[in-house]
């Protein structure tokens, strides 16, 4: 099996103005081993792009954003410590040809803001290709019915018992903001999300529900077997 040995790789940049950084990024994602192989290439080229996405971004729209906090904090005679953006992963289940991954993106201000970004990433190993979230439902299941309904549930219960306080509107924005890419893998089972913000405040952060493994049994679609989630 390939990606025997997958390891972090990271990269680290400093911005600065007038020679005081103002913003610091620490930036991993999964590395395979340098094998020339077409799967092994694919995926390291799909997360070092990921990863200079994440470059352009401090560059383009963070940097600027805590430039300008530096200089109105240094107008007033005051100074800020430096944003931060921090990229990193988890592997989250592996078993035979699955590999599946969180990507979690943190950016933080001085003055307390804090945007979350999370990605999931589900792989064949045997092609280096995405499974898709059908590949675990059978075919004609209504799968994202029960997806919602899971969710809206769970919602529910938590709001009940004070553990969260969701949007009023969370219950329609669960079927908007639904995006079958973002899902993963655990030992629990399947676990899909939601961007920060759309279901409940901001400080709630990634709102997850997961699937019991007793719920996502593999279908095997024409185009591609899937093995069980872990």
């Amino acid at each position: 099996m390939i990606l025997t040995d997958l390891q972090p790789y990271t990269e680290e940049r400093v911005w600065t103005a007038e020679d005081i950084p103002v913003l610091t990024a620490r930036l991993t994602v999964p590395d395979p081993p340098v094998a020339d192989d077409r799967i092994s290439r694919r995926i390291r080229r799909y997360y070092r792009l990921q990863l200079r996405a994440c470059l352009r971004r401090c560059e383009a729209f963070l940097f600027p954003r805590a430039e300008a906090d530096f200089r109105a904090a240094l107008a007033a005679g005051t100074l800020l410590p430096p944003c931060r953006a921090e990229l990193d992963y988890e592997i989250t289940c592996r078993e035979g040809a699955l590999l599946s991954l969180c990507v979690r993106l943190r950016e933080t201000a001085p003055q307390g803001g804090c945007r979350l970004a999370c990605w999931g990433d589900t792989w064949d190993l045997t092609d280096g290709f995405p499974v898709p979230l059908t590949a675990f439902f059978p075919d004609r299941s209504g799968w994202k019915r029960e997806l919602l309904a899971h969710a809206a549930e769970e919602l529910r219960r938590q709001e009940a018992q004070g553990l969260l306080c969701p949007r009023s509107d969370a219950q329609r924005a669960l079927r908007r903001h639904f995006n079958p890419r973002s899902y993963y893998l655990t030992p629990e089972g399947l676990v899909f999300f939601y961007p920060q913000g759309t279901l409940a405040p901001e400080g709630a952060g990634i709102l997850t529900f997961t699937v019991p493994r007793r719920q996502s049994e593999p279908a095997a679609p024409a185009e591609k077997k899937a093995a069980p989630p872990c």
